[in-house]
């Protein structure tokens, strides 16, 4: 496969700036992989093709308010700081990216409020940095308050106090991930409350979301592309239960291309998971042989973007494409805020 099999005309209307007005009630389109069949749905629909024994996959990281801006000492220039991930918590050195860059230079320090402030301590990047912060303990908790929700760059707009509960799934638990498990954010309480009645155990796992799910593939042979690494755990008890649904013969729902990587980068030799944790830059695409996703919720994905390439994985480029015409046609959502898709 080459990056030009997966592109397609995105126009910028149909890129959703807003989530549905209530979580649940997007659109759903269901792919039938095995009759080749497409229908409309309503996302509160998705239990409707779930059976008792089967189990949902879920993943509980939690979007942290990563965009901060400070003064830079002396000057008070105004540096915008991406936080990109956390390095060394005892120490409070992070992985950053800075804006504009060229006046960020080690040993300046940015200063945030009258509490919070970080020193420059290493190049990385052209953009990139190292720095420490002055916060003892938990950084997660001292840039709650004063951090701006990192909406993905093509939200062309600035992020609202809504943001901060929209862009977050209601199960989210664990700090540490950059953009969202979008997939995740059409499920309300009341909806996982119906599907658990049901007979359906949610299992949460982790894998912490960075920034590279918006990088662009830039080589056309997608053998030579590089994920960026991205920190994920499977617990005993989650690959237990996974396993114990495997071996019933029960389907696995993976919710999110995430979950769908933290699950394939863990597998023994006979097709069950492993208890694992670590950092995963596993890259899915056509052709792949899943071993533990069975169903797939996901939403509607970039042109070329390695998200896509791992749906048209599950789901054959050709009906994937169909997929994306016809919901281009009928006005679904794309993206983050975007209307979903589950694959049978």
């Amino acid at each position: 496969m080459k990056l030009s099999d997966f592109k397609y005309n995105l126009p910028k209307t149909s890129i959703a700036k807003y989530p549905a007005s209530s979580r649940d009630k997007a659109k759903l389109m269901v792919l039938n992989r095995e009759k080749q069949e497409i229908e409309n749905k309503v996302f509160t629909d998705v239990c409707d093709y779930m059976e008792k024994g089967d189990i949902l996959v879920v993943n509980e990281t939690r979007v942290f308010q990563a965009r901060l801006y400070g003064k830079k000492e002396k000057t008070n220039a105004k540096i915008e700081v991406f936080l990109l991930r956390e390095l060394n918590s005892e120490e409070c050195i992070w992985d950053v990216i800075v804006d504009p860059a060229r006046k960020v230079r080690i040993g300046n320090k940015i200063y945030f409020n009258d509490k919070l402030w970080c020193e420059v301590i290493d190049n990385t990047t052209s953009r990139g940095r190292t720095v420490r912060f002055n916060q003892p303990g938990n950084v997660f908790k001292a840039i709650e308050k004063i951090g701006m929700t990192p909406l993905p760059p093509y939200i062309k707009r600035e992020p609202e106090p809504s943001d901060r509960e929209n862009y977050q799934t209601v199960y989210a638990k664990i700090d540490g991930a950059v953009a969202a498990p979008t997939a995740g954010l059409h499920f309300s309480q009341r909806l996982l409350q119906k599907i658990e009645k049901k007979g359906i155990e949610i299992i949460p796992v982790l894998l912490h979301i960075g920034l590279g799910t918006f990088r662009p593939v830039e080589v056309e042979d997608l053998t030579k592309h590089k994920m960026d690494s991205e920190y994920f755990e499977i617990t005993h008890s989650a690959a237990e239960k996974i396993n114990k649904a495997i071996a019933s013969r029960k389907k696995v729902f993976v919710v999110g291309t995430s979950t769908c990587r933290a699950l394939e980068t863990s597998v023994t030799a006979d097709r069950f998971v492993k208890p694992n944790r670590g950092w995963t830059d596993k890259f899915i695409y056509p052709p792949y042989d899943f071993k533990i996703t069975d169903r797939l919720i996901t939403n509607f994905h970039s042109p070329e973007s390695t998200l896509l390439m791992l749906v048209c994985a599950l789901a054959d480029t050709d009906f994937m494409m169909k997929a994306y015409k016809k919901a281009l046609k009928e006005n679904y959502r794309f993206l983050s805020y975007g209307d979903a898709m589950l694959i049978l």
